[in-house]
């Protein structure tokens, strides 16, 4: 994604690594933040970038490009984040993970879903910090529409 001229094939790099973010909650059996991930950030915020890049990709019959500045600073601060986070993940003990401990099974063997835990949670211990928080999001969409609106014409 950061070597690339091509804003589009960005974006499309952008669309592999959130899809492998997703495939790493699915790996670390935190199957709710994988399918939040998914819906959230692949299949909203994502198009929404996709969608801005391919409708102002052209200006005057010409192709925007980005401009390659730094590509071997970029290279080397990437490959070093990349060396330590492979150490890291080599050195962690991943069977110590709280969630993997208890984990509950079903009647078949399988290890159960997280989602009826999160949701029990959310609609018994903090119900009233949930419910608050989306009155603020409900506030603050509010006043960005009325923002937004013409005062001209009002």
């Amino acid at each position: 994604m950061v070597l690339t001229r091509n804003l589009l094939y960005a974006g499309f790099s952008l669309l592999i690594t959130l899809l492998s973010v997703a495939g790493i909650y699915v790996l670390l059996f935190a199957d709710f933040i994988a399918v939040t991930q998914l819906m959230v950030y692949v299949g909203g915020v994502l198009v929404l970038i996709l969608f801005g890049i391919m409708l102002s990709s052209r200006v005057h019959d010409k192709s925007v490009l980005s401009e390659s500045v730094n590509k071997v600073w970029g290279t080397l601060v990437a490959g070093l984040i990349l060396v330590g986070l492979s150490y890291t993940i080599l050195k962690a003990n991943i069977s110590a993970l709280p969630w993997l401990q208890t984990t509950q099974l079903d009647v078949l063997g399988n290890q159960k879903s997280t989602v009826q835990s999160i949701g029990i949670k959310l609609m018994t211990d903090v119900v009233v910090p949930f419910e608050l928080a989306s009155l603020l999001l409900l506030v603050a969409l509010m006043g960005a529409a009325y923002i937004a609106t013409d005062k001209q014409k009002v």
